[in-house]
C-alpha cells in the first residue's frame, strides 16, 4: 500500500526558505573565521641610510617588515623559516595567545630560539584584540629591524566604534644605527658593563626623513584629500627611547592603544611608549600645503645618554607640489617634559558601553608591588667597567636581575624539568625603602625565578618605580593578557590612601603600560590565561639587563582551561 503526504505548496516553500537561510547562515559562520596563512623567510639584506650601506635582518627582505592583516576571531599560521645566521624568535605584540604559549615568541621563556637553517610554525588564534597591535623579533636585538604592523579589523559585519575612515595609514616609528651591527650590541655592552650603542637616527616607516643626511628624497610621504579622514595606525618600535609624535597644525583623536579601544579623546600630540601601538584619526582640514609628521625622544632619565634627533615624514595635501620650501615642523615638548607626558597619558579612559564591558577585578585575591629599577654592579674581574663609578650596569625587579636559562622555563614547567627555575620570586620588595628617595643602595642579584598565580586568581599588581641609580618611565609589557591601568602617581605607593583614588569605572585596557618616573601605576587582571608569561621592560637596554620576571599562571579544572600540547617542531636547545 502506498502512502502519499499532501503538503500545502505555501508550507513546502517555507520549508525550503528555512532550509536555505540556515545553510546561509551556516555558510556565512564557517566563512566567518578564516585561516590566513604566511611565511617568514628571516635574511641579512642590504639597507642605504644617512650616506652608508649595511646588512640589516629582514623579513622576506622587507624593512619593516611585512604588515599582517586579519579579521577578530581569525587565525593566522606563520611559518618562519631562518636564513640568516643568527639565532631568532618572533612574538605578536598585543595577541593574548589563548592557552598557547608555544607560540608567544620570547627565547627560552617560552621557547627555544630557531636556529640558522631551521623553521618553526606560529599559530595566533586572534579573540578580543581588534585594532593595531605589531609583531617583533624577541631575541637578542633582532627586533630593531625585524618588526611589522599587525591589524585586527572589526568582525565581518560589524564596524569601527567611530566613524569609517576614507583611508588607513600605518605608521612604524624606528630606530637606526649608522654602522653599528645591531645583533652585536648587547654582546659589547655585556663586555664593557657601559650603556649600548645610542643611535644615529629615528625613522618613519624606515625612513629617517627630511632633516638626516642623504634622506630627504627617500622621506615618507602621506597624501591626503581635503576634508577626509584618516585613521594612523601608529606604532612605537623603537628599542631605547619613549617618544613625542605630532603633526603641524593638526589636531589628532585618540581611538584607540594597544588593540583596545578608548574613549576618544582629541590632542595636540602623543607620548608612546617602546611597545605599544595607537589608532589615531586624523582630519585633514587646514590650509592645502605640505606639513611634518614628526617623532622625538621623550628621555626622563637624568643624565642618560639618548638620540636627540628628530625624524620626520611629510604630510601632503593632493594637489599641492612639494617646492622648495621647507614644510611647517610642529610642536613637540622638550626631551625632558614629564609633565606632557603625564598630561596626555591621564586622559586614557575605557571606552564604556554595553558591547564593550569593563570588566575590572573588584575583588582581589593576590597583592603583588614589583619595585623596578636600573642598578649597579660589581665588575666580575679586577678590571673596571665603563659604568658610573667603574661598576657595570644591571637592572631588576624586586632585587632579581633575571638571566636567561638554558632551556626555556615553559618546556620545563610543562615537562617537569628540574633545576631550570625557582618558584620563589617575591612578591614584595625584599627590603622596604624610599623607594624615590636619594642615593639609594639597592642590591641586586641573578636569578631565574618566577611567581606562580593560580587559575582564575585576580591580580593587583603595583608597578614600582624607584631612584636607585636613576629614575626613569619604565614601558611594562605583559604577555598572554590585557590589564585594567586602575590608577598611577608619583612618589611611593601608599597602600592606605592610593586605592581611594582608583577608577574602578572606566579604567583603559592596556597591554604596555608606562610606568611613570619617580612614580607607581597600579594594574589588575584576572589570571584567566594558563602559561608561561614573561613580564618585561619593553625599554630593550633595561631589558638586556636584567628587568624581566615571568608569571606561571596554573591550568584551570576543564579541558578548555588548560594548555595546549606543544606542537611537533618545537625548537630544541
Amino acid at each position: 500500500m502506498e502512502f502519499k503526504l499532501n503538503v500545502p505548496n505555501t508550507i513546502v516553500k517555507t520549508l525550503q526558505t528555512i532550509v536555505f537561510f540556515l545553510f546561509v547562515l551556516l555558510t556565512f559562520q564557517i566563512a566567518e573565521a578564516k585561516i590566513h596563512h604566511h611565511t617568514f623567510k628571516i635574511k641579512s639584506k642590504a639597507y642605504t641610510r644617512l650616506c652608508n650601506t649595511k646588512k640589516i635582518l629582514t623579513v622576506n627582505g622587507e624593512f619593516p617588515g611585512p604588515t599582517l592583516k586579519a579579521y577578530r576571531g581569525d587565525k593566522l599560521v606563520v611559518n618562519v623559516i631562518n636564513n640568516a645566521n643568527y639565532n631568532i624568535t618572533l612574538h605578536w605584540h598585543g595577541a593574548r595567545q589563548i592557552r598557547n604559549p608555544w607560540s608567544d615568541g620570547p627565547e627560552y621563556v617560552t621557547q627555544c630560539p630557531v636556529r640558522p637553517g631551521e623553521s618553526y610554525v606560529y599559530k595566533i588564534d586572534l579573540t578580543v584584540e581588534e585594532g593595531t597591535i605589531w609583531w617583533h623579533a624577541h631575541s637578542q636585538w633582532a627586533r630593531a629591524t625585524v618588526h611589522g604592523a599587525f591589524i585586527v579589523y572589526p568582525k565581518r559585519g560589524s564596524s569601527y566604534p567611530f566613524p569609517k575612515p576614507h583611508r588607513e595609514i600605518s605608521l612604524i616609528l624606528g630606530e637606526w644605527w649608522k654602522k653599528e651591527n645591531i645583533m652585536h650590541i648587547p654582546e659589547k655592552a655585556n663586555k664593557t658593563g657601559g650603556e649600548p650603542a645610542i643611535s644615529n637616527a629615528y625613522t618613519i616607516n624606515g625612513q629617517p626623513g627630511y632633516l638626516y643626511p642623504c634622506s630627504k628624497p627617500e622621506t615618507f610621504k602621506l597624501t591626503v584629500v581635503r576634508g577626509r579622514r584618516y585613521l594612523l595606525r601608529i606604532i612605537n618600535a623603537v628599542m631605547d627611547e619613549e617618544l613625542f609624535f605630532a603633526i603641524a597644525n593638526h589636531t589628532l583623536t585618540v581611538v584607540a592603544k594597544d588593540g583596545l579601544y578608548l574613549k576618544h579623546f582629541k590632542t595636540n600630540y602623543l607620548m608612546i611608549t617602546p611597545g605599544q601601538s595607537m589608532d589615531v584619526l586624523l582630519h585633514a582640514n587646514q590650509r592645502s600645503n605640505h606639513y611634518f609628521v614628526a617623532a622625538r625622544a621623550y628621555s626622563s632619565a637624568v643624565g642618560a645618554g639618548f638620540d636627540k634627533t628628530t625624524t620626520t615624514a611629510i604630510l601632503k595635501y593632493k594637489g599641492v607640489s612639494l617646492n622648495r620650501s621647507k614644510p611647517i615642523l610642529p610642536y613637540l615638548p622638550p626631551y625632558n617634559r614629564t609633565e606632557a607626558s603625564t598630561r596626555f597619558t591621564n586622559q586614557f579612559r575605557s571606552l564604556r558601553s554595553d558591547h564593550i564591558p569593563v570588566n575590572v577585578p573588584v575583588k582581589i585575591d593576590t597583592r603583588l608591588l614589583y619595585a623596578i629599577s636600573v642598578n649597579l654592579m660589581n665588575c666580575s674581574d679586577d678590571k673596571p667597567c665603563t659604568g658610573p663609578f667603574g661598576k657595570r650596569f644591571s637592572s631588576s625587579i624586586n632585587n632579581i636581575s633575571f638571566v636567561n636559562p638554558s632551556v626555556d622555563i615553559l618546556r620545563a614547567y610543562y615537562r617537569h624539568i628540574g633545576g631550570v627555575f625557582q618558584e620563589d620570586f617575591p612578591r614584595n620588595p625584599p627590603t622596604k625603602f624610599n623607594y624615590t628617595g636619594e642615593n639609594l643602595p639597592f642590591p641586586t642579584r641573578f636569578g631565574k625565578k618566577v611567581v606562580v598565580l593560580e587559575y582564575n586568581s585576580s591580580v593587583e599588581l603595583i608597578l614600582q618605580g624607584t631612584n636607585v641609580l636613576a629614575s626613569d618611565n619604565h614601558p611594562i609589557h605583559l604577555h598572554g593578557y590585557s590589564f585594567y591601568v586602575v590608577g598611577s602617581g608619583f612618589g611611593n605607593f601608599d597602600r592606605r590612601k592610593d586605592p581611594s583614588k582608583y577608577n574602578l569605572v572606566d579604567p583603559p585596557e592596556e597591554t604596555t603600560v608606562g610606568v611613570p618616573r619617580n612614580g607607581w601605576t597600579a594594574v589588575r587582571f584576572l589570571a584567566n590565561n594558563p602559561g608561561v608569561w614573561l613580564l618585561h621592560c619593553h625599554i630593550e637596554r633595561h631589558a638586556t639587563w636584567g628587568m624581566n620576571t615571568v608569571f606561571i599562571v596554573k591550568d584551570g579544572p576543564t579541558q578548555s582551561s588548560r594548555i595546549v600540547k606543544p606542537p611537533p617542531d618545537l625548537p630544541s636547545c
